[in-house]
């Protein structure tokens, strides 16, 4: 993932959101804490992809509460916006393993936070196992053996 962080400062012009009102998703739990306190907190690529998540819903009329079970992982009431010429998007750039990278919108995917997460430790161990050479066939369901 990327190393990136950044001040309250930048993240709100990033996303041309007033500092108080991501104080205030941060206080409702809508945008996760920032990471340290005081004038070392810092904010990720995380919480920018949450900030304009919040933003593009409540921009288009959705209740606040709605938006809290969006970031929950429900199905958001917002189609996504068809990409033109000059649109700007945020995306993910994972990185798996040396010449192994993923490219993401968890926004379009659909995928919360911790969907991504689990997403990017299961790709690192697949990497790991084709590596190693270590095989596995699949087995009834999600399970598989060696």
């Amino acid at each position: 993932m990327s190393n990136k962080v950044f001040t309250l400062d930048e993240l709100c012009t990033l996303t041309d959101c007033s500092k108080r009102t991501a104080r205030y998703y941060i206080q409702l739990g809508l945008l996760s804490r920032p990471i340290g306190d005081g004038r070392a907190a810092h904010y990720t690529g995380t919480h920018l992809g949450q900030l304009l998540q919040i933003k593009k819903l409540s921009e288009a009329g959705v209740s606040l509460e709605r938006i809290r079970e969006v970031l929950a992982g429900e199905k958001s009431p917002v189609s996504p916006r068809k990409r033109h010429p000059g649109s700007v998007e945020v995306r993910s750039h994972l990185y798996v393993a040396p010449g192994i990278e993923i490219q993401i919108s968890p926004e379009e995917a659909g995928m919360t936070p911790e969907q991504v997460r689990t997403f990017v430790r299961e790709a690192m161990e697949t990497a790991s196992r084709v590596s190693s050479g270590v095989t596995y066939t699949k087995k009834a369901g999600n399970e598989y053996e060696m």
